[in-house]
């Protein structure tokens, strides 16, 4: 199981509506839930995100890493990391 923190929960629940036209989660526990049961991941560094796309097979070529962060699936944190969530 993957742990996130609440920096990460906090961001999704906030920000969810760029991914989704109706909230997935009301409470700190359901979007941790979403986040677990969708397996969200955490990258450290934009490089990171491209990767894990690219693997995930996103036509990530050609995109800057302004578009990248820019992404409905890429939630910014705070503390710099992304917070990668696929619809």
């Amino acid at each position: 199981m993957n742990e996130y923190s609440e920096e990460c929960i906090y961001t999704f629940l906030k920000n969810q509506g760029q991914l989704f036209d109706e909230p997935v989660a009301e409470t700190y526990d359901e979007a941790e839930a979403f986040l677990e049961d969708c397996m969200a991941v955490v990258a450290d560094t934009i490089s990171e995100v491209r990767q894990y796309m690219d693997e995930s097979g996103m036509d990530v070529d050609g995109m800057t890493d302004v578009e990248l962060e820019e992404a409905s699936e890429v939630f910014v944190l705070p503390n710099g990391q992304y917070l990668i969530v696929e619809g």
